[in-house]
C-alpha cells in the first residue's frame, strides 16, 4: 500500500493532536479548578519532551538533507517542521487564554495569582525576607556583553531576559536564570478568606532594580524566554569508560544539544529578540513560538492546592483484590488461581508484598526482574537490595536509557550493584521494555516458579495515576517463557522459541499477523470475527496495513488509542469497519489489551508493546496469553465500559477534530466506573 497523507495520519502531527486533548481537560469546566491548572501543566511537559525527541529527530532527517517523506508518512520534512511550528503556535496561544480564564475562575474561588506590581506593603514585607533568604542567594545573573561569548542555556530551563536602556549608550542585556530548584509558586499570607500566590518570576521581576544597582539605565524591563534542545543522547566510543559512565556522561551532554525550539514573551520587544536569536545562532530550522509572559507552565503540576480539596479530583482509595490479602502468602494464594492487579483503582502494594515475601522466604532461591522506569523513592529497588542482602540470587534487568529517567535509574543501579544484585544493562541496539518478573523457589525435590508480567512500569509514584494491569501468577508454561527472556539478556546471539509468551523483536508482528490472519478467515467464511485493540499508540505502517486488509475482509475493529494514532478509520474501502476512540480523563491511560474473536473463544493478552515500530522492532517486549477464565471474562468486561464511555471519548478521525463522542445512552465515565466495577466485585 502507498505511504500518502491520504492513507496515514503524520505522527507527529497526530501526536499534537493527542495533546490537544490534554489541552481540553484544561478548557473543560467540568474538571476541577486546580484539576485543570495541572492538566495545562502536563500539557506544557508533554510538549517540552515532544521538540526535545520527535521535532529534534524530524529536524535530523532535514539537516541530513533528506526529503523525508519515506520516513515521514508522506510529507517532506522541512513542510512538516513548518506545519508543526504553526500548530504549536495556535495551541500555545489557546494554552494562554485558558490559563486567563482559569485565573479568572479562581478569583471568584478567593484565589488571587497576582504579579510584581500589585503587591501591597504587606506583602512587600513579606516577599522581600523570602527573597533575600530563599531566591537572592541562589539566583544566577548573567550579563551579556559583546566581547563574550553567550553561555550555553540549560535545556527547558526558564530565563528572564532584561533589558537595560539609557538614551546616553547603548542597551545593555543580561539573563537571570529561574532555577528548578525554586519553588515556582510562593504563597503569600492570607487576608481572611483570600488566598495570594505569586510566582518567582515576578518576585524576581519585583527586585530587578536592586540586582542591577551597579548598572547606570533609565528603563528596565524583563521578558522571560526558554530554549528547549535535542534530548537524544550521543554515546562516546571509548572502551575503556563502563556503559553506566557513557551514559552518565551522555546524559550531562544532553543539556548542551542543539536548539530546537526558542519560547518567549510575545512581547519582548524587537531589538532584545533579534540580539538573542543572534547570539543563540537560533535560525529558521528552529522552531520559534511567541507565548504568554509565563514558560514552563509544567510548573503548573505542582501547583499548591491551599487546602481545597473541593477545586480538586476527589481522591480514589486504592481497593483490595478479591482473593488477594497482605495477611497470607502471596505464594500460596497465587499458587492456586492467577490474580489480575488493576492499579490505581487496585493497591500497587501487592507487588511490593510479592517482593518483600520473595526477599523473606527461606526457600526461594532467585529472583529475576525488568526495571524501566522506578519511582524516586522506590520499595521495589530496596526490597530487591533486601534480598541479595539475605543471599538470594537477584538478577536485575535495568534499562539505563530509559527517556529522562537515565539518572534516576543510573543511581538505583549503583546502590543495587553495590549491594550484590547481578546488574544486566539492557541488550545491545535494544531497549528493555517489558515488565515481568520470575522467582524460583525450592518446594521439595523440585523448583516452583512464580512470577508477574504486567503492561507498566514498576513504580510506586506511577501506580497512582497510570492505568496498568499485572497479573501475578504460577502458570508454570507462561513462568517458563518468561525465564527464557531472562537468559536473552545474558545470551544476546540466541534466539528462543516460546510456547505461550509473544516477544519482540522476534514474533510480534509475526504471531499478531496470524492472530488477525485468523479474524480475516473467520470473517470470509462467515464466522463471527472481531479485534479489540487499546494501547497507546499505533505507527506502525506495517500493523495499520493488516488492520486495513481486515477492515476490507469484514472484520469488525474496535480500537481505544490513547495517544499519537497513524491509522486513519472510518475511509470507504479502507477502514470503514475501524472505529477509534480515546480517553483522556482524571488518570493516565496506560494499559495494552490485545483481544482477538478466534470465532468467540477470544485470545487475550496484556502487552507491554504499542504498535509502533520501535516496540515491534527496536525494544525487548513481553504480551502474555491470559488463560484464567475468570480474568478472561474481566478484561473483556473492562474493555467494554472504555468503549462505552460517552463522557471523557474523543472519536478519532480523518480530521482530528478531536469531537467528544455524545449519545443518549446513560452516561458512562470509564474511569469513575471502572472503580465502582471493582468496589461491586467486593461487595458482591
Amino acid at each position: 500500500m502507498t505511504k500518502d497523507k491520504n492513507v496515514y495520519i503524520n505522527r507527529e502531527l497526530s501526536w499534537l493532536q493527542f495533546n490537544a486533548r490534554v489541552l481540553q481537560e484544561a478548557a473543560d469546566k467540568d474538571v476541577p479548578l486546580i484539576e485543570r491548572l495541572r492538566f495545562l501543566g502536563i500539557f506544557s511537559n508533554n510538549l517540552d519532551e515532544f521538540f526535545k525527541v520527535r521535532y529534534a529527530t524530524v529536524k535530523r532527517i532535514f539537516d541530513a538533507g533528506k526529503g523525508g517523506k519515506s520516513e515521514l508518512g508522506g510529507i517532506k520534512a522541512e513542510e512538516l517542521l513548518e506545519e508543526i511550528t504553526k500548530v504549536v503556535i495556535d495551541q500555545q496561544s489557546e494554552s494562554v487564554e485558558i490559563l486567563n480564564e482559569i485565573e479568572q475562575e479562581l478569583e471568584k474561588e478567593n484565589i488571587f495569582i497576582i504579579n510584581e506590581t500589585e503587591i501591597d506593603a504587606e506583602q512587600h514585607n513579606f516577599i522581600k525576607n523570602y527573597y533575600y533568604q530563599e531566591i537572592s542567594p541562589a539566583l544566577v545573573v548573567i550579563v551579556l556583553n559583546e566581547d563574550i561569548d553567550l553561555p550555553e542555556l540549560k535545556d527547558s530551563a526558564g530565563y528572564l531576559s532584561v533589558k537595560m536602556s539609557n538614551l546616553n549608550r547603548p542597551d545593555q542585556y543580561a539573563l537571570i536564570e529561574i532555577s528548578k530548584t525554586m519553588d515556582r509558586f510562593i504563597v503569600l499570607p492570607s487576608k481572611g478568606d483570600a488566598n495570594y500566590i505569586i510566582t518567582v518570576d515576578d518576585v524576581i521581576r519585583h527586585f530587578l532594580n536592586e540586582i542591577f544597582n551597579i548598572f547606570d539605565y533609565e528603563t528596565i524591563s524583563a521578558h522571560m524566554i526558554k530554549i528547549t534542545r535535542d534530548g537524544e543522547l550521543d554515546f562516546d566510543s571509548d572502551l575503556s569508560k563502563s556503559f553506566i559512565d557513557k551514559l552518565s556522561a551522555s546524559v550531562k551532554d544532553r543539556q548542551s544539544g542543539d536548539p530546537v525550539r526558542f519560547v518567549h514573551d510575545k512581547n519582548i520587544d524587537s531589538d532584545t529578540l533579534n540580539f538573542l536569536l543572534d547570539r543563540m545562532s537560533i535560525d529558521k530550522k528552529d522552531s520559534i513560538i511567541p507565548g504568554g509572559r509565563y514558560h514552563n507552565r509544567r510548573d503548573y503540576m505542582d501547583f499548591p492546592s491551599l487546602g481545597r480539596t473541593d477545586l480538586l479530583y476527589e481522591r480514589i482509595v486504592p481497593l483490595p483484590v478479591k482473593g488477594l490479602s497482605f495477611e497470607e502468602s502471596i505464594f500460596k494464594t497465587i499458587a492456586k488461581k492467577d490474580y489480575l492487579i488493576y492499579t490505581p483503582y487496585h493497591t500497587f502494594s501487592y507487588i511490593v508484598k510479592f517482593l518483600r515475601e520473595a526477599a523473606l522466604d527461606p526457600k526461594v532461591r532467585t529472583i529475576k526482574i525488568t526495571i524501566y522506569r522506578l519511582a524516586q523513592i522506590s520499595h521495589v529497588a530496596s526490597s530487591l537490595i533486601n534480598a541479595a542482602k539475605n543471599g538470594k540470587k537477584v538478577t536485575v534487568s535495568i534499562e539505563l536509557r530509559a527517556r529522562f529517567d537515565e539518572e534516576a535509574n543510573i543511581n538505583y543501579a549503583e546502590q543495587m550493584q553495590d549491594a550484590g544484585v547481578n546488574m544486566l544493562f539492557g541488550v545491545p541496539g535494544l531497549k528493555v521494555h517489558s515488565k515481568m518478573c520470575v522467582i524460583e523457589r525450592e518446594e521439595g525435590d523440585k523448583v516452583v516458579r512464580y512470577g508477574f508480567v504486567s503492561t507498566g512500569n514498576f513504580n510506586e509514584s506511577t501506580a497512582k495515576i497510570y492505568t496498568d494491569f499485572t497479573v501475578l501468577t504460577a502458570n508454570q508454561k507462561i513462568l517458563k517463557d518468561l525465564n527464557k527472556v531472562f537468559n536473552f539478556f545474558e545470551v544476546n546471539y540466541k534466539v528462543n522459541r516460546y510456547k505461550h509468551i509473544i516477544t519482540s523483536p522476534h514474533y510480534t508482528k509475526s504471531k499478531f499477523f496470524a492472530l488477525i490472519d485468523k479474524e480475516i478467515e473467520n470473517a470470509k467464511n462467515g464466522k463471527p470475527a472481531y479485534l479489540k485493540l487499546k494501547m497507546n499508540s499505533i505507527s506502525s505502517y506495517k500493523m495499520v496495513d493488516k488492520l486495513y486488509e481486515a477492515s476490507r475482509a469484514g472484520v469488525k475493529i474496535q480500537m481505544i488509542v490513547r495517544g499519537l494514532c497513524c491509522l486513519v478509520p472510518g475511509v470507504k474501502g479502507m477502514s470503514e469497519n475501524i472505529e477509534i476512540i480515546s480517553i483522556i480523563d482524571k488518570f493516565l491511560e496506560h494499559t495494552r489489551l490485545y483481544i482477538f474473536g478466534n470465532n468467540e473463544d477470544p485470545k487475550i493478552y496484556i502487552s507491554s508493546a504499542d504498535w509502533m515500530t520501535r516496540n515491534i522492532d527496536n525494544r525487548v517486549e513481553v504480551s502474555c496469553p491470559i488463560y484464567d477464565k475468570d480474568i478472561k471474562v474481566e478484561l473483556q468486561e473492562l474493555f467494554e465500559i472504555c468503549w462505552q464511555d460517552n463522557v471523557k471519548a474523543r472519536i478519532i478521525n480523518e480530521t482530528q477534530d478531536n469531537t467528544y463522542r455524545r449519545n443518549n445512552k446513560p452516561k458512562v465515565r470509564a474511569q469513575f466506573d471502572t472503580y465502582n466495577y471493582y468496589k461491586n466485585k467486593l461487595e458482591g
